[in-house]
């Protein structure tokens, strides 16, 4: 119980970490610069959901959305432990990776404790999955990397038709919050530190 209430801590942080570092989407190419309007339909890329709807904004924003879906509990509980939670709620215009409790799981043993004492590793870690602008998937196809919040850059890549991120498999696209857009994935990111 006390390693899934850790991981949770990392989480929120990370998601909130993310929220921070919402200053520029970091492309120098300035025709991959994201839109602010959501694209009508998603094509499916191997494994990646397909979304034919309309993509509305839902009531809910970033922290409300993933408490509601119950797969990011660490991510949540490490956003509120790191106080960051209000900043995922409250600051407009953003694209969260997140990673799943699973994700967090897959973490070799005594990560998140050891992350946890050291609060600006873990805050760099948590900026390095959130980019400025709602970058929604068919955007983010178009893309080869994006600049995080953190300041480093993700590769963005489709490997046997399945969107990467970095070495993340993205699980859920687009998924549509009333501040910003959240992509689930199944790994941690971690910059080079």
């Amino acid at each position: 119980m006390k390693t899934t209430n850790i991981l949770v801590v990392v989480s929120l942080v990370i998601v909130g970490g993310i929220a921070l570092m919402a200053w520029g989407w970091g492309s120098t190419n300035e025709d991959m610069a994201p839109t602010a309007t959501p694209a009508a339909s998603i094509q499916q890329k191997g494994d990646v959901m397909q979304n034919t709807a309309v993509m509305d904004k839902s009531t809910m924003n970033i922290v409300e959305t993933a408490q509601s879906a119950g797969t990011f509990t660490t991510l949540i509980a490490a956003a509120q432990a790191a106080g960051l939670a209000d900043t995922l709620a409250t600051t407009d215009g953003i694209t969260v990776f997140a990673p799943t409790d699973e994700a967090f799981a897959k973490l070799p043993a005594g990560t998140v404790e050891g992350l946890l004492k050291e609060p600006a590793k873990l805050a760099e870690i948590l900026k390095y999955h959130v980019v400025a602008g709602e970058v929604p998937a068919s955007e983010a196809m178009k893309l080869s990397s994006a600049t995080t919040l953190e300041g480093g850059d993700l590769k963005i890549s489709v490997v046997d038709g399945k969107v990467m991120i970095n070495d993340a498999t993205v699980l859920q696209a687009d998924v549509m919050a009333s501040n910003g857009v959240i992509h689930v994935i199944d790994t941690v990111l971690l910059p080079s530190m």
